[in-house]
């Protein structure tokens, strides 16, 4: 591999992210420029760049930056850790996944409730079955 290094721009550019994407990963630890010029631009080496991939693919499969950070520290330190370890972070993130697809079908099943108890006329929305039921401080207590 080459000894190639790229400025924050052209970092962001290669990469299709923002150079405040980049210092914002960069203030939580998860990248950091391998060095810096005279005048202090910011210098990434090839591995900056596979280690910000690796950050981007995480977050495109739903990681969390903290999720991130521990993935990045079992990859870091891949000889002192278990393909489990790894799995157990991923298993974790399905079950996440799935109570938040339950909380998403209560939700959508609430709002079909709303929907289909409004007749949806052309008058006054005075008496809205769906503003009525967003008054009423019951009506949350059905969504769950």
């Amino acid at each position: 591999m080459n000894n190639q290094f790229y400025r924050i721009g052209e970092l962001a550019k290669q990469t299709d992210i923002s150079v405040e994407t980049l210092r914002y990963y960069e203030s939580k630890g998860l990248i950091s420029a391998a060095q810096r010029t005279e005048s202090g631009y910011r210098l990434y080496s090839n591995a900056d760049v596979q280690r910000l991939n690796f950050v981007l693919q995480a977050k495109k499969v739903g990681f969390s930056l903290k999720e991130i950070d521990q993935l990045l520290n079992l990859q870091v330190e891949k000889d002192e850790h278990t393909c489990e370890e790894v799995k157990q972070v991923t298993g974790n993130k399905i079950e996440e996944i799935e109570q938040k697809i339950h909380d998403l079908n209560h939700i959508k099943q609430a709002l079909q409730r709303l929907h289909q108890a409004c007749c949806g006329g052309q008058e006054s929305a005075v008496n809205c079955s769906i503003l009525q039921s967003l008054e009423d401080p019951e009506f949350s207590g059905q969504i769950k």
